[in-house]
């Protein structure tokens, strides 16, 4: 992997890991349905603007293939991730999201668009103790609410994670932009009805609509994006390990602006979260210093 690439990467996990964070300001004001249709509809907003500045034409030949895409990646994790911020902590959630990673990994190697290795699953492993550091899991109640959000997270991720393989595919036939644009655009139709009947209990607050707003230009439209452009370029596995440095930045956001209290783990944690993510992504920095190093 090059390092261009994996600075993106861990550009797109400041992003994803602000929008826990701003779900959780948003998700209680606005209502999980109405959330994510507004953060659907400002996603199709942002993506088209940069489509008619870059001139792309919509595919819209492969419908099929962006609703099912839609769907999974866009859709159904915006409504569980809502839905669960009402109970869950931001930390948690964000710990939880992890489990994408092995649930690409896995799709991955089912349809044969990557292999499993001892390092990927060495990887995998390094990445869950990292960011069980980083959180530690405080005493929540497990009770039914809390457990079904938390199986909500689980799917949520298996979602982004099953469907990374499917998306590395569809590169090969659309463009990135268009692909972005294209499942948005499929998501809001399966959004919007429960959006509209949600509407009339919705509370837009100052606080809400910026949140909505973050999450709908710049988490959800800018970052599928960018996320799409390097799955062109690098394996699904690869491409899916920003969910490991998900909470390193969710903490620190939670830290910098809603003055939460750093883990005792953070720096352990977050040492070890960025070796998990080299040992998935391959990316060695010192490779090409060696490379260049005169044989003794």
């Amino acid at each position: 992997m090059r390092t261009r690439h994996f600075a993106q990467l861990v550009g797109l996990s400041a992003l994803w890991g602000a929008s826990f964070l701003f779900l959780r300001i948003a998700s209680p004001a606005l209502g999980p349905l109405t959330l994510a249709g507004l953060r659907v509809s400002l996603a199709i907003v942002a993506l088209v603007l940069i489509m008619r500045a870059l001139r792309q034409p919509w595919p819209w030949k492969h419908w099929r293939e962006l609703a099912m895409l839609g769907a999974l990646t866009v859709a159904l994790p915006f409504l569980l991730y809502a839905w669960a911020a009402l109970r869950l902590p931001a930390g948690y959630s964000a710990l939880l999201n992890t489990t994408a990673v092995l649930f690409g990994t896995l799709a991955s190697a089912w349809f044969k668009e990557d292999t499993l290795t001892v390092r990927k699953l060495l990887g995998c492993a390094v990445g869950f103790v990292g960011v069980a550091l980083i959180v530690q899991l405080g005493p929540v109640r497990l009770d039914g609410p809390t457990l079904v959000a938390v199986v909500a997270c689980i799917i949520a991720s298996c979602c982004y994670g099953a469907s990374t393989p499917l998306m590395k595919r569809a590169t090969t036939r659309m463009e990135p932009l268009a692909i972005a644009a294209g499942i948005h655009v499929a998501a809001l139709v399966f959004v919007t009805p429960g959006a509209l009947w949600a509407l009339p209990q919705a509370n837009f607050t100052p606080a809400a609509m910026f949140s909505v707003l973050v999450l709908g230009v710049l988490t959800s439209g800018v970052a599928y994006w960018i996320h799409l452009r390097i799955i062109r370029q690098v394996s699904p596995v690869a491409a899916i390990s920003p969910a490991f440095m998900i909470p390193v930045f969710g903490v620190t956001w939670g830290h910098l602006f809603l003055g939460e209290e750093l883990s005792s783990g953070i720096f352990v944690g977050g040492a070890l979260v960025l070796l998990a993510t080299a040992l998935v992504t391959g990316f060695n920095p010192f490779k090409r210093w060696l490379a260049a190093s005169p044989a003794p």
